[in-house]
């Protein structure tokens, strides 16, 4: 099904289908009647000589330097070229597309005032599979200048497109790049969610826990949203569950990382649906300076390239998965843990054996959770200088490093709970040598995961290595396959 771009209703779903899995996109034929007014505008406020920021006149520093009528498109084209001071490797493909469909969008809306022919050339690309190389670093947040100028030499040099006035500020002066990491960062943070649910579930019935932590009391005591959609998933999982016997907790009260898994997943849940509510907003918003008011046939300087909502719900979402993955972690080493788990010490096949059996793997886990920790820091507040362009761009929203940490944390995220499934699947497994319960007694979506991972990583065996590679597990982590089909 095509997507229908008309600056007003694009959903964080659409851009990731269109970004990753090559849906198509389209100009909605009002969107395109709307870019042809604002054109008109422009033509007119060009005509009068009105002093219009990137318009009529040069732009930062040079914002009181009249451009020479002749000069003004040439003027357009350098704006690229002298913008051009990303740093870093590529950011990956899906971003760069969908960077291209919010830009697209955001022209759509018709106040940017470029001609319908600039988003026409993007789709067209888009939909052809096209992702220049984008650089991913060197953004303030302020209009992603550097990463936009490289999407824009890309698509400008791929296409032979010739820009006209007031294209080139527009092309650069945009956070569609930020906007569209985002998506991509929300979309993997929901994925990841429902992974650490199914890695929980599992949990409970590796340690024996106590499964009162899943009553309906609790929701109805604490209506929280993100609280009971975890609850549902957590129950669903383990539907069929030995757990759910009389007597087969081994505890009365269960550690807090197992006992309160649903009240930390669920303040995550919370957190990344305020995210996409916001995210949502920006996604159809106009992000340009100056704006075109049709209605006015007018020009007007506002200062909507400051996206500080979405850099702080990014900022949100990032410090309420600290606890997740903190806990994720904890849980692993409580079951690594004979005095907690009541089985060998590491889970060794073997009680009585000098190998460390999967001893080791709560240390790369401490490690990797720490430094997804260490992303949760905001970054919303932070201000790189005051003194540029004359003292006036005194404020920056610092939003593109707010959505790649959240991209980089849930990517570390994914390796914790591939370390938590495995220290789980080795624990059920052992309990199952001791006589029931074992994987027979594993619940619906706890059973699926149970046989998923041992495809990727047999047992360990008193006399065996544990395999060095989780790779596999952790890409099947990431595809979103070890959700219930």
């Amino acid at each position: 099904m095509t997507i229908m771009l008309n600056g007003s209703d694009l959903t964080v779903t659409e851009v990731i289908a269109a970004a990753r899995h090559g849906e198509p996109v389209a100009l909605a034929p009002e969107a395109i009647t709307a870019m042809r007014q604002a054109r008109v505008v422009v033509q007119e406020v060009m005509a009068r000589g009105e002093p219009v920021y990137g318009l009529t006149t040069g732009v930062g520093e040079r914002k009181s330097f009249l451009l020479d009528p002749a000069e003004r498109q040439r003027f357009n084209h350098r704006l690229v070229l002298n913008h051009r001071i990303a740093q870093g490797d590529a950011a990956p493909a899906d971003v760069v597309r969908g960077a291209m469909v919010c830009l697209a969008n955001s022209y759509a809306k018709g106040v940017t005032g470029v001609r319908p022919e600039l988003a026409e050339m993007i789709v067209t690309l888009l939909n052809e599979g096209f992702a220049p190389p984008v650089r991913r670093l060197g953004s303030v947040g302020q209009g992603d200048l550097g990463p936009m100028a490289d999407l824009a030499h890309g698509l400008i040099t791929r296409s032979g497109f010739e820009v006209a006035e007031n294209e080139g500020l527009a092309l650069v002066s945009s956070n569609a790049f930020t906007t569209a990491w985002a998506c991509v960062a929300i979309a993997d943070a929901d994925r990841l969610m429902s992974v650490f649910d199914v890695a929980g579930a599992l949990d409970l019935e590796a340690f024996g826990a106590n499964l009162t932590c899943l009553h309906p009391i609790i929701e109805q005591t604490r209506p929280f949203p993100g609280l009971a959609a975890t609850l549902r998933a957590l129950r669903t999982h383990l539907t069929g569950s030995y757990l759910w016997q009389p007597g087969a907790a081994r505890f009365l009260q269960d550690p807090l990382t197992f006992r309160c898994l649903p009240h930390i997943h669920g303040a995550a849940r919370d957190a990344l649906t305020y995210a996409r509510t916001i995210l949502q907003v920006e996604l159809n918003s106009s992000q340009s300076n100056p704006v075109v008011v049709t209605a006015e046939q007018r020009i007007v300087s506002v200062g909507n390239f400051d996206i500080g909502p979405l850099a702080a719900a990014l900022d949100f979402a990032r410090i309420a998965l600290a606890p997740v993955v903190t806990s994720a972690n904890e849980r692993a080493v409580k079951l690594l843990q004979a005095p907690f788990s009541g089985l060998s010490a590491g889970l060794a096949a073997a009680a009585a054996t000098p190998d460390d059996a999967l001893s080791e793997l709560a240390t790369s886990g401490q490690a990797i959770t720490v430094e997804a920790r260490t992303l949760a820091h905001p970054v919303s507040y932070e201000l790189a200088s005051s003194v540029k362009a004359d003292g006036i761009e005194d404020r920056a929203t610092m939003a593109p490093l707010s959505a790649r940490r959240l991209a980089d944390m849930i990517a570390l995220c994914a390796r914790v709970a591939a370390i938590e499934l495995v220290v789980a699947a080795q624990a059920i497994d052992l309990r199952a040598l001791d006589g029931p319960p074992g994987p027979s007694r594993l619940g619906l979506g706890t059973g699926r995961a149970y046989r998923l991972i041992r495809e990727l990583v047999p047992f360990t065996q008193a006399d065996g290595t544990f395999p060095a590679d989780l790779e596999p597990l952790v890409d099947l982590l990431s595809r979103g396959d070890l959700e219930p089909v």
